[in-house]
């Protein structure tokens, strides 16, 4: 490509082959062409590289590295440093753009030069791409710092768009944060430009139990804290942290019995009566949904 992209998308991998092609698709379908994907395999085992290399060799918008592991920041950090475009779409491997995603997001920051970073609302969904709710975050830059401030995530990071610009200003992702690293990043951005979510879905976000935070649910919380703290004395504020609770079922029976019923209960809701069946059905511990 002789020109420069508008949109650098960044897709740090990492042991995703199950979900690979299905993200790889919704990137390319996207209504909006005008994009690079640029990918970094992160030491993967299970056969990711394989897809990711037939999709490179299929589309030249895509560019790949495969390093050694080295862990999700680095990787991303490293995507930063190789994109070209104004926008970086951030996704994750096992996640899926709506069509329309870069075409409004792209769009909203275009016409709001004064704010760095823009979310939207997504769905949940299961492992098996079961759907379970719709998550609408504020859209507000008051309401999304306030709870940023407080440790809550008001943004979907897979599903953000961030000025290249002010990506680079803020150093990027901080290493010494294996999971709150987003946190850290919102609240970065926060203090040089403005925050915002659409109200519009354009994600649908699986909910995997060996994700990062999946496997980490009390460290990303106690990453949080630190995220937050940093975050006081830099705006000179006193805080309070109220995001103690984990997000992500951890190791223990009762963990697991509650996250359960909460995906089963978001189903039900959702008029999604079979996936509300399986959830609320099946005794945990015996369970294979």
């Amino acid at each position: 490509m002789s020109s420069s992209p508008l949109i650098s998308v960044n897709l740090a991998v990492y042991n995703a082959a199950s979900y690979l092609a299905a993200t790889l698709e919704s990137i390319l379908v996207q209504t909006l062409e005008n994009f690079e994907c640029l990918i970094v395999d992160d030491g993967s085992t299970d056969g990711s590289r394989a897809i990711l290399q037939r999709y490179v060799d299929r589309d030249p918008r895509l560019r790949l590295w495969c390093n050694p592991n080295q862990g999700v920041s680095k990787s991303r950090n490293q995507l930063l440093a190789a994109s070209r475009g104004e926008l970086i779409a951030i996704m994750d491997a096992d996640d899926i753009a709506l069509p329309h995603r870069f075409a409004l997001q792209a769009a909203f920051l275009q016409s709001h030069p004064d704010h760095v970073c823009v979310g939207g609302a997504h769905d949940l969904i299961d492992h098996r791409g079961r759907y379970l709710t719709c998550l609408r975050l504020p859209e507000t830059n008051g309401e999304i710092q306030s709870l940023a401030l407080a440790g809550h995530g008001s943004i979907c990071h897979p599903c953000a768009m961030v000025r290249r610009s002010a990506l680079e200003a803020v150093g990027g992702y901080d290493v010494s944060l294996r999971s709150a690293h987003d946190l850290d990043l919102w609240l970065k951005l926060g203090e040089i430009g403005q925050l915002a979510n659409l109200p519009d879905t354009l994600l649908q976000y699986r909910l995997l139990t060996n994700s990062v935070s999946g496997r980490n649910p009390r460290d990303q919380r106690a990453e949080a804290r630190l995220a937050c703290e940093a975050a006081w004395r830099r705006r000179g504020l006193e805080g309070r942290f109220e995001a103690t609770q984990p997000w992500r079922p951890t190791g223990d029976r009762s963990s697991q019995h509650h996250f359960m019923l909460q995906y089963g209960w978001w189903a039900f809701n959702s008029h999604q009566q079979w996936t509300a069946a399986i959830y609320g059905g099946k005794e945990i511990g015996r369970a294979h949904v």
